[in-house]
């Protein structure tokens, strides 16, 4: 610890580099797996665009066809690296955690590192449900729906492989981010600038603004399809409350 806090600033600055290095390694190691192992890679990433997914089977989804397609001749191999680089990203972190976690402990004292690794853990965790939850749920009922969307039946729906790709890496992002409320709300409870009876107060805004979030989530007129995407994130602020009181009778 000692030895820690008597480097120069060009020493952290070397273990800095050496824990980038280290991180861009993992991630460059997990997404050339992934890149290698292209049928696994796409069987799992085009499963959502198929009547047969399991989200479709379990709500009694009719069945549909989406046809992708290729309009560029490097689109397809550009898909293949970016999908597997995020991949890779998401295999690799958390070792990416834990070498930051490394960079940053000296610095910390004895109870910060404990209150540090808990919400980075449960930061992790809510990121990779969230991503579960987009892949299993909210992203196959807005591919259903856009999907299969006409506005009239002599315009055909032809979609790209580009277009799909990318929209399941932004909301697998967006969902993972918002899956992030109950770590925020526990760290501003922790810092008093919020309580559980301002978030019990604010509940029926927080509803309406929900409902907003899930409609721009999935642009759909299908009310049972916006109440499915609704729900989760309803369930989070819920959660929020709980974990805010929580820690309200702790201090």
């Amino acid at each position: 610890m000692s030895e820690e806090k008597n480097m120069t600033f060009w020493e952290h600055l070397d273990e800095l580099r050496g824990s980038l290095f280290r991180m861009l390694a993992a991630v460059a190691l997990m997404g050339a797996g992934a890149f290698a192992f292209k049928e696994l890679l796409f069987d799992v990433v085009l499963a959502p665009s198929k009547s047969d997914f399991i989200t479709y089977r379990l709500l009694g989804s009719e069945p549909f066809e989406i046809h992708l397609v290729n309009t560029q001749l490097t689109e397809q191999f550009m898909v293949h690296l970016r999908m597997a680089a995020y991949v890779g990203f998401l295999a690799a972190s958390p070792f990416i955690l834990y070498e930051l976690f490394w960079f940053i402990s000296p610095a910390l004292y004895k109870n910060e590192r404990k209150y540090t690794i808990i919400v980075i853990g449960a930061a992790y965790l809510m990121f990779i449900i969230g991503t579960l939850v987009n892949y299993f749920l909210i992203f196959p009922l807005t591919v259903r729906f856009l999907g299969t969307y006409q506005v009239s039946e002599e315009v055909a729906n032809m979609l790209t492989l580009d277009s799909y790709a990318d929209t399941l890496m932004m909301m697998c992002l967006v969902i993972g981010i918002v899956f992030e409320l109950p770590v925020l709300s526990a760290l501003l409870a922790k810092l008093r600038l919020i309580t559980a009876g301002i978030m019990k107060r604010f509940r029926k805004h927080a509803l309406v603004v929900i409902l907003i979030v899930a409609a721009i989530i999935t642009p759909t007129a299908d009310i049972f399809t916006l109440l499915i995407v609704a729900m989760p994130i309803w369930l989070l602020y819920e959660a929020s409350i709980g974990i805010v009181t929580i820690l309200q009778k702790q201090d």
